[in-house]
């Protein structure tokens, strides 16, 4: 294991002022997206999709890296140049999710479990040789008034420490992801509740497992109220709480912590994470506090797109516009006049 390797490319996907783009939608979640602009989820639609974000001119001022999905990761652009070309080209560091989607946890069906440790190590040596410096897997903790349980919250910590263990061995960069899901009515001490104690276990199952911290990122939700909450809480109350419980679960060891925009808005997402680093700053916080989004960055570029190649250029300004606002949230300096 090149420890040495592993922490220089954990420190440049946290680099100051940027952060990763999450492009790495399962077949099911690419649909979803493209049958909400009535585009067909077809192989060269989700290339060409893909391919325009990866083109963005100056997205590379943003993005540190970007999480593919395995079809992205082989593809090739529309002028026969690798993807992964394409982005180590332009100094974007290239990715991979490696879990295979959740199922119901046995004998806790209302809860989920992440699976893909199966062949794993095998299928991370493949992604080194293809080009990817690091990896990504998502556990997801759902919240409810009995949940989550302690045996979920330690069978996917179990899971994501196995991933980090394994990935580090293929010399790659694990990005954990506990994801605590927003939706319900719960309040944001509630929230504030199971994130700490879901990231504790994921902290000791790292240190288990023999992870070295300082070449790993956390991928973790911030501390909201739940979707569907009366008075849900504001970005200031959100910074307060997030920092709150991080500076008591997660170790100064780890470089980074790339937010995951989960389920929020564009805005919201923005916002609160601004917000986020005015606390951590005021705190002197040990860790990057930047963005891994998804829907966070792409939703105005999607929308723009709608499967038309006349509108690529709309598409590359709204994703271009929205990496440049939620890099000024990474670093405390976002405004809503910048929108």
């Amino acid at each position: 294991m090149d420890v040495e390797r592993l922490i220089k490319t954990a420190n440049a996907l946290v680099a100051p002022a940027k952060g990763i783009l999450a492009a790495d939608e399962s077949s099911g979640t690419i649909q979803r997206r493209f049958d909400s602009i009535n585009v067909e989820s077809t192989e060269d639609n989700r290339r060409n999709y893909r391919e325009l974000l990866f083109r963005t001119e100056g997205a590379y001022n943003y993005i540190s890296g970007i999480i593919l999905f395995d079809e992205t990761l082989r593809q090739n652009g529309s002028d026969g140049t690798p993807l992964v070309k394409v982005l180590l080209d332009q100094g974007i560091l290239p990715g991979i999710k490696v879990d295979k989607g959740t199922q119901s946890l046995p004998s806790s069906p209302n809860e989920l479990v992440t699976e893909g440790l199966d062949g794993l190590r095998n299928r991370l040596n493949e992604y080194a040789e293809l080009g990817a410096v690091f990896t990504k897997w998502r556990g997801v903790i759902t919240i409810s008034d009995d949940i989550p349980s302690d045996y979920c919250i330690e069978t996917n910590a179990h899971a994501l420490a196995r991933f980090a263990a394994l990935s580090q061995e293929a010399g790659l960069v694990p990005i954990v992801e506990p994801e605590v899901l927003m939706d319900g009515d719960h309040s944001i001490d509630r929230c504030l509740e199971v994130n700490e104690v879901t990231l504790k276990e994921v902290y000791s199952q790292l240190y288990r497992q023999r992870v070295v911290l300082e070449g790993t990122l956390l991928k973790p939700s911030m501390v909201l109220s739940g979707s569907t909450a009366n008075n849900r809480a504001n970005a200031d109350e959100v910074a307060i709480k997030t920092i709150e419980c991080f500076s008591r679960s997660v170790p100064a060891a780890v470089p980074g912590i790339v937010f995951l925009s989960g389920g929020q808005s564009d805005q919201e997402a923005t916002t609160n994470l601004n917000a986020i680093n005015k606390r951590a700053a005021e705190v002197n916080a040990p860790w990057q506090l930047s963005f891994s989004y998804g829907r966070g960055l792409q939703a105005s570029p999607l929308k723009a797109w709608s499967g038309e190649a006349n509108n690529v250029k709309a598409a590359q300004d709204a994703f271009h516009h929205r990496a440049k606002l939620t890099s000024a949230a990474r670093q405390g300096i976002y405004s809503p006049n910048m929108e």
